[in-house]
């Protein structure tokens, strides 16, 4: 099982099985369209939500052009408090970096929380790889770990099973992993919850040591921020002797009052909860409380290169709440495992070209992985215009253009594939410099439109199967213009 999922065949093979699977189908129309309405209800109960919506996008953009100072200063604010910083350029250093202090503790097993970040770089695989077995914690990354799938969603990453599929998983597999479920286990919600506890009771007690991500880093005081539902991120943030964070360079924010932004905006985006069941903040160690040992572990792996394009990096804005997940109609009927990636979704459409290129046949995909409707943009707390992304990453797909990658310049070549669409762009720039050819053949399109084909020919006819031609008008607009002088003669 492979963390970035790279390998997968491009958006639109992998999503015609996904919108065939009727069952599939059902749990992710369900889900989206119940935490969709229960988000709305919260969000209309505060007046200043708008407000709130900027000052998170103003904090992020902030935050996002002094990157380098706010790291330093987070990194000197951890060290003094008794933390150990290490950085990591990729994914391959981050795993050599956690696989060596686990094995540094000499212990064979680690419990985790909070772990999005360590998915994308396929952590656990690297731990088995060195005999180290690690154990989520999260009841639904519970469910995909033990079912050998793949999270399919950022806030609730088993959305694609329903609850007679999780009680299968846990009576087959929990007792490969640890206490077995229990004999007769039945699919009520909470038999499942209480399989779960007492499985993950046992692994709490007997850890030594722990591996979170974060949602926030705060840079004034060292402190990290986890938010969760279940109570397991404060088991694992507190019983073990070492906890070691892996989180991304973005996930930073300037100051400690920068926090009441986002513990308004975050939870009734994701939960629609008005507050975070269980907020944990930990800074550095302290004698007699929680882990003895602290390494924070700060991961790139792709961030600097996204942050250097004007355009996309709002895209390292986002606070992980899901949210344009469960308004997106090509979500709700492909799911999140055709996206090939960690990051499922509208987000994970312009995130995932952007941390890991474009080269790949399924990267190249993702930015037409949407209607370009908007409505993700419309629920997104923090004002990640990711229709603008879209288009710009489709250009650079279908253009090539200059890039960053590894941190240097380079020059991407167009992806195979759109010929025809570049043919088409080159042919509209031209008429459009050329009023004269613009209006002549708007007067011939308009002439001959009954003519018309109802589908497009060729390469076009995969645009066409799903979308009906709009017709073309009687007459161009200028015509229309100029014979009615702008409506007034048409009035008479």
């Amino acid at each position: 099982m492979s963390g970035t999922f790279v390998g997968m065949p491009a958006f639109p093979e992998a999503a015609r099985d996904a919108v065939r699977d009727t069952t599939l189908r059902g749990n992710l129309r369900h889900a989206t369209h119940t935490i969709r309405a229960k988000r709305a209800n919260a969000v209309a109960e505060v007046s200043d939500w708008a407000e709130l919506r900027d000052a998170g996008k103003r904090i992020k953009d902030h935050t996002l052009r002094h990157l380098d100072r706010y790291l330093e200063q987070l990194e000197e604010s951890v060290t003094a408090a008794g933390g150990t910083v290490h950085w990591a350029a990729d994914a391959d250093e981050a795993n050599r970096i956690v696989t060596r202090l686990v094995k540094e503790t000499g212990q064979p097993e680690v419990v985790k929380v909070k772990s999005m970040a360590t998915q994308e770089i396929a952590l656990n695989e690297a731990l088995e790889a060195r005999g180290i077995a690690a154990y989520e914690t999260d009841l639904a990354e519970l469910i995909v770990q033990l079912g050998k799938d793949r999270p399919s969603h950022i806030l609730v990453p088993a959305i694609h099973r329903n609850r007679g599929e999780i009680r299968e998983i846990f009576s087959r597999e929990m007792g490969e992993w640890g206490r077995p479920a229990p004999e007769g286990l039945t699919d009520t919600p909470a038999e499942l919850a209480e399989a779960a506890r007492l499985h993950l009771r046992e692994k709490f007690l007997r850890a030594k040591v722990g591996i979170s991500g974060a949602n926030f880093m705060v840079a004034e005081t060292g402190t990290l921020v986890v938010v969760e539902s279940e109570g397991n991120g404060r088991m694992c943030l507190t019983l073990p002797e070492t906890l070691i964070s892996v989180v991304g360079i973005e996930k930073i924010v300037p100051t400690w009052q920068d926090l009441e932004v986002f513990l308004q905006t975050l939870p009734r985006s994701s939960t629609a909860e008005r507050m975070n069941p269980y907020t944990s903040t930990w800074t550095g160690t302290t004698d007699g409380d929680g882990p003895r040992t602290f390494h924070l572990v700060l991961l790139d792996n792709g961030r600097t290169d996204t942050l250097a394009d004007e355009v996309g990096r709002q895209a390292l804005r986002c606070i992980r709440c899901s949210a344009c997940l469960n308004v997106c109609p090509v979500y709700e009927r492909a799911g999140g495992h055709a996206y090939g990636s960690v990051y499922p979704g509208p987000i994970g459409a312009i995130l995932s070209p952007q941390l890991r290129g474009t080269t790949s046949e399924i990267d190249a995909s993702l930015p037409y992985a949407s209607s370009l409707c908007g409505a993700c943009y419309e629920v997104c707390p923090v004002a990640i215009d990711i229709p603008e992304v879209l288009v710009h990453l489709r250009e650079r797909v279908a253009q090539g253009g200059e890039v960053t990658r590894g941190g240097n310049r380079m020059v991407l070549k167009p992806a195979k594939g759109h010929a025809a669409e570049r043919a088409a762009m080159r042919a509209a720039r031209w008429a459009f410099a050329r009023p004269g050819a613009l209006r002549t053949g708007q007067r011939l399109a308009s002439r001959t439109r009954r003519l018309h084909p109802r589908t497009l020919p060729g390469p076009g006819r995969a645009w066409s199967a799903t979308r009906d031609l709009p017709p073309v008008p009687a007459e161009p607009f200028r015509d229309w213009w100029q014979r009615t002088q702008g409506g007034k003669g048409a009035a008479k």
